[in-house]
């Protein structure tokens, strides 16, 4: 495929971001693409239009920032199937993992068709609320409930399929998928999981039994949590790192596969597991980098 009518999107206006947007627009114009700039980008430039319309109107979205900013774009972008590409201005680059200094080649390279294409799962989440205004949502990374305002833990039940699994105290519980295996959910014991498959990962965030571990689950399955009815502390739902609602004994959340999935362009020399080595620093002795 090749990509004619491009979208820029970031989140910071900070002045390398800024400079890379800049740089990349040159590139683009000098390969004949037409270019869109998001409306929320400082630049002057003639063609921009709204986040949310960007994705009508391109056949690939650029994101200059971190992974948050492709986060950002694969939420806009879910209900059209449109390929992200990041350059990485951010801090990890799990996915925005194109670097400003290579940029040109790449996109170069893109443009003229040598690229890899990944399709990564997302969740679709549903929050039944107590007053009816459910709320419907997705998630590349995870989707996660904690508590909220308070040092108490959360008394809560997990649910597979509707069949019990377990009753939870701690923190929280982060619902991730193989994208998200290296963000939270990682960072509380979760497994690093291949984004080639298609699978959950449930991980409790602080739990006080120490037998409660991470699970990894079916993609064919649905996960509930509810609250239990002893649980006197505040909860809320984040999705990618959006607060989304706060959560009560009342509610039901419900997980389950998603129908789309996000589309990533990759470079032709793109390696998952090079990544990983390099932001994870396998294989390297960090005593010797001690001064």
């Amino acid at each position: 495929m090749k990509f004619e009518s491009i979208g820029i999107i970031n989140r910071s206006n900070d002045e390398l971001t800024i400079e890379s947007i800049n740089q990349l627009i040159d590139i683009l114009n000098q390969f004949g693409c037409n270019v869109i700039v998001s409306n929320e980008c400082p630049i002057s430039y003639e063609n921009k239009l709204n986040e949310s319309d960007i994705a009508r109107s391109v056949d690939l979205i650029i994101t200059v920032g971190g992974d948050g900013t492709i986060l950002h774009a694969a939420n806009l972008s879910h209900d059209f199937n449109i390929p992200l590409l990041g350059i990485n201005r951010g801090q990890l680059g799990f996915l925005a993992d194109l670097k400003p200094e290579e940029m040109k080649p790449n996109i170069l390279s893109i443009l003229n068709g040598n690229y890899s294409e990944e399709r990564r799962m997302m969740l679709r989440v549903e929050i039944i609320k107590s007053n009816h205004e459910n709320i419907e949502d997705r998630a590349l990374n995870d989707i996660v409930l904690q508590r909220s305002e308070t040092g108490r833990m959360l008394n809560f039940t997990t649910s597979v399929s509707n069949q019990y699994v377990n009753n939870h105290a701690g923190d929280g519980i982060i619902i991730a998928t193989p994208t998200g295996s290296t963000a939270y959910s990682m960072s509380c014991g979760g497994p690093i999981i291949d984004p080639s498959l298609d699978c959950y990962v449930m991980v409790p965030i602080c739990p006080h039994t120490l037998s409660d571990r991470p699970l990894v689950l079916p993609d064919n399955i649905s996960i509930e949590i509810e609250l239990q009815q002893n649980n006197k502390n505040k909860a809320e739902v984040t999705i990618d790192g959006r607060s989304i609602c706060e959560f009560s004994e009342s509610d039901k959340l419900i997980i389950t596969k998603s129908k789309k999935k996000t589309i990533l362009i990759h470079p032709p020399e793109y390696d998952h597991y090079e990544t990983l080595r390099s932001k994870l620093h396998w294989g390297q002795d960090l005593r010797l980098n001690k001064k």
